[in-house]
């Protein structure tokens, strides 16, 4: 038998497979990938279906199709007063973490040093291994997860190529401040860093906080790739359609490696994406109709236990369990599942050194009565 020497040989199964694959084999309310568990709009259903019928059948262009980028150039002009170039400077991807792939992909090269912060999420530091890069993580602390700029500065070498970020973060629920916008600038400055900014949670901002996208600031737009999804936008998380913004000296490069690894994305989901993205309330009220959802889900989970970490982006809810039981992360999870019918994410999972804080995540991107039958669930076990 031919041998094979794996690039990435401490990877296996993800955990949000093996938690998803649990809570259907025990029949647990999942709440621990992140995905919906309602419809997502039927006029955009039909609208994908009218595309399929009218012949948007073939492939799209590989930057996508032009009515589609766009939307996203208006969307994005709209919300952070940033111009975009549609041909030049959009594409759109199967998916934000195709996108993230190819961005490191497009910059990465063999000893470039890349910093992430941890907890991350998980497709970060493979794509960073398997372009010979080397990773620099920088755990975070709870309860508040904030960024020590001072210690990513002792972390930046004159081999650091890349700094990846993440706000609305996974798992943590937490977002950048504007002094974390100002500390990134002055760091960047004068230096040959790119940034790659994973907002694929852009919309999901709580209690009438600030997105800070890249996108608003020019300083830092010019050397960042900004990530997206539709699949968190529209609730659709299956159809595996995302995009990603740059400049064009940036964007020329991602497309090198773009069209050789997926080339185009599926042109019938564009053409009908395109026009239901042209009304700006799909995005406008996304912040509201969340934020009811983790008030209420919030509001259950404080009749049980577990102490409540802020949630102030994404569709995340962390909980600690440290004061009820001396089990590590996993084994709790795992135990939740099993007994309590109750799945979710153990946070140790997120970092390289599997450090384990005693914290766990659930997803409240469910229906009312799922939320309320996990609750019940929860409070009913001797946690």
């Amino acid at each position: 038998m031919t041998t094979i020497t794996s690039k990435l040989p401490s990877v296996g199964t993800t955990i949000f497979t093996t938690m998803s694959a649990l809570a259907t084999e025990v029949d647990a309310i999942n709440l621990s990938q992140g995905f919906p568990d309602y419809e997502c709009s039927p006029e955009l259903i039909e609208l994908v279906n009218k595309a399929m019928l009218d012949g948007h059948n073939q492939y799209a262009p590989m930057g996508g199709v032009m009515q589609l980028r766009e939307q996203i150039a208006l969307k994005t002009e709209k919300l952070y007063g940033a111009k975009y170039d549609p041909a030049t400077e959009i594409t759109v991807t199967a998916g934000g973490t195709q996108a993230i792939f190819t961005a490191i992909c497009t910059v990465v090269h063999p000893n470039d040093e890349v910093i992430i912060f941890e907890p991350a999420f998980d497709c970060y530091a493979p794509a960073i291994k398997l372009m010979g890069g080397v990773v620099k993580s920088m755990e975070l602390q709870p309860p508040d997860y904030r960024i020590d700029w001072g210690m990513v500065r002792k972390l930046v070498s004159n081999r650091t190529k890349l700094i990846i970020i993440n706000s609305p973060h996974n798992p943590t629920a937490t977002i950048l401040q504007k002094e974390d916008i100002d500390e990134l600038s002055a760091l960047v400055k004068d230096r040959d860093i790119f940034i790659l900014s994973d907002e694929v949670y852009e919309h999901l901002i709580y209690d009438g906080a600030t997105h800070h996208s890249m996108a608003r600031y020019p300083q830092l737009a010019e050397r960042s790739f900004i990530v997206a999804s539709f699949g968190k936008l529209f609730h659709v998380t299956g159809w595996k359609v995302g995009y990603c913004l740059a400049p064009a000296y940036l964007m020329n490069e991602f497309r090198k490696v773009h069209q050789y690894n997926v080339f185009s994305v599926n042109s019938a989901m564009q053409t009908g994406m395109a026009q239901y993205l042209a009304d700006e309330n799909v995005y406008l009220g996304l912040p509201f109709f969340f934020q009811q959802k983790r008030d209420h889900f919030a509001e259950g989970l404080k009749q049980t236990s577990l102490e409540l970490l802020p949630s102030h982006g994404s569709y995340f809810q962390l909980a600690k369990y440290g004061h009820l039981s001396d089990e590590s992360d996993i084994d709790f999870t795992l135990r939740l599942t099993r007994e309590a019918g109750v799945a979710c994410i153990p946070t140790s999972v997120f970092y390289s050194r599997c450090t384990d804080h005693r914290i766990i995540r659930f997803c409240f991107a469910k229906k009312q009565e799922t939320l309320d039958n996990a609750v019940n669930r929860l409070i009913n076990f001797k946690l």
